[in-house]
């Protein structure tokens, strides 16, 4: 089950369970919108994979299974992401 992580582990933007702006990688890293397009170009800083827009829980559902509340913040180092871009941003996600 997704943790449905609170924030963007770069900036910090909050990012709630019925956010759409919440993007993952298959790893659950998780960023904002623009962080993912501005920043990261699409290339997880982590794992080097893609990212995909985080689905919504329904509100019913998180009564049952809440959204996770810890913060995982670890800002992304410019010459780190611009690794990660070189190498992965030419190839699509699926074939990373």
């Amino acid at each position: 089950m997704l943790a449905l992580r609170p924030s963007c582990e770069n900036c910090a933007k909050a990012l709630p369970p019925d956010s759409v702006e919440a993007m993952i990688c298959s790893f659950e890293c998780t960023f904002c919108a623009g962080c993912v397009d501005s920043v990261l170009s699409n290339v997880c800083p982590n794992c080097g994979g893609g990212f995909e827009r985080r689905p919504v829980r329904p509100r019913s559902a998180l009564r049952k299974n809440p959204a996770v509340t810890t913060e995982t913040l670890k800002p992304v180092e410019p010459a780190v992401a611009q690794r990660m871009r070189d190498k992965f941003e030419h190839i699509p996600p699926a074939q990373r």
